[in-house]
């Protein structure tokens, strides 16, 4: 999309949601959704701070130092160049009045700090911002119209890492059943490593190493098997592992989730019980999800994670269910679109058509082990759909001939 026709795109965006503009401001790459959400140079050397104003009609504004005035060349619109700090003031002012008597602004702001995702701005600046007149709401909706909407493309890559990593699954589980028939040491580390090369092998890119964890180490959400010293995987084992990647191509979205495995021939039943409660809650959550896009409703992150937290506190786990129910997915594992959360944060923030999250409740169970089930399920304009199937219905017995 060329620059003017995305900026019209947010002009008619602003439109809709009955703003006068939304108003994007950086210093030294203190907001980087902005830099995603204008599409600017990355590599561009910006040291002073800068604002630019989209106005529901009309041009675009540029407040820029002297000594940077071709910082926001990437975007269209009229500059105005300051050097002091009464200049840039001024200029500010003048800029945010030409949309007329106490205006309605959207910044990178979060009330109460309610989505940390999108509080980018500081403090000082929305007060300098209200001090001229101005009222300041949150781009919370717009941020996730613009940021987290995926193309068709941008599905297919989604699509295509999901079948990635799902069999990487099954390859991981064969490899941890090769290496107990030979009788070999083969450890948590190992098991990261192996997983962490055949995302390599399949042209994948991941930020981090992947989740291999057994046991009790399987209780911690967010374990990471140490470089030295990792348990080994033995028999009579729970193993946890999840795994997150995309394609290397440029524009390219994530895959993310997770597995259990129990290195035996029959899982326990009290292992077997605990996955059946994770599960359940996970269904519960796509099925509420798929009813409501279906009927034409599109709910908000915080009431999927409510419909999920619900089934786990009615099996009396809710005290060891320890994170939201899931994550907007991007081009980062953790996206800027809603998040599946009513816990951590208070995201009520409607969940958007061509946009991906997962849905991943766990119970974690200190000193015995942990179960999570993690699917991505990416919405069409009238239904919900779940990526990377067939999805897990019951712990995989991994010495099972």
């Amino acid at each position: 999309m060329q620059a003017a026709d995305h900026i019209a795109a947010i002009q008619q965006a602003l439109h809709d949601a009955g703003l006068d503009g939304w108003l994007f401001y950086d210093f030294r790459g203190s907001d980087p959704l902005a830099a995603r959400i204008l599409k600017l140079d990355p590599n561009r050397h910006m040291t002073r701070r800068w604002y630019y104003l989209i106005p529901a009609k009309g041009t675009p504004t540029k407040i820029l130092h002297k000594i940077e005035p071709h910082s926001l060349d990437d975007v269209p619109g009229e500059s105005r160049l300051y050097l002091s700090w009464q200049e840039q003031h001024e200029h500010l002012r003048q800029m945010l009045s030409s949309l007329g008597r106490s205006p309605k602004v959207a910044m990178q702001y979060s009330p109460l700090n309610a989505i940390p995702y999108i509080s980018r701005v500081d403090a000082g600046t929305i007060e300098l911002v209200r001090s001229l007149g101005v009222e300041v709401v949150t781009s919370a909706d717009l941020v996730q119209r613009f940021e987290a909407v995926w193309t068709k493309d941008q599905y297919a890559s989604h699509c295509e890492a999901a079948t990635k990593l799902r069999q990487i699954v099954d390859e991981a589980f064969a490899r941890i059943r090769e290496e107990i028939a030979r009788g070999a040491t083969f450890t948590e580390r190992d098991l990261q490593q192996d997983i962490l090369a055949r995302i390599i092998a399949r042209g994948m890119h991941t930020h981090a190493p992947p989740i291999a964890a057994a046991n009790a180490h399987a209780a911690d959400p967010h374990y990471s098997p140490p470089e030295h010293g990792s348990s080994p995987i033995r028999r009579g084992d729970l193993v946890l592992i999840d795994l997150w990647a995309k394609n290397t191509a440029p524009g390219s979205m994530y895959g993310d989730i997770t597995w259990t495995g129990y290195v035996g021939e029959a899982v326990p039943a009290r292992h077997a019980e605990i996955f059946r409660i994770v599960a359940s809650a996970r269904d519960a959550a796509i099925a509420f999800v798929q009813q409501e896009v279906r009927a034409g409703r599109f709910p908000r992150g915080g009431d999927v994670d409510d419909v999920c937290r619900r089934v786990i506190r009615q099996a009396g786990y809710e005290d060891r269910f320890l994170h939201r129910t899931g994550h907007s997915i991007g081009e980062e594992v953790h996206g800027n679109g809603a998040n599946i959360d009513n816990l951590e944060t208070r995201d009520g923030r409607r969940l958007l058509p061509h946009t991906c999250f997962s849905i991943e409740p766990g119970i974690y169970l200190p000193g015995e082990f942990g179960i999570r089930s993690e699917v991505d399920v990416y919405l069409t304009e009238t239904d919900a759909l779940v990526t990377g199937v067939p999805i897990q219905t019951a712990i995989v017995p991994i010495l099972a001939t």
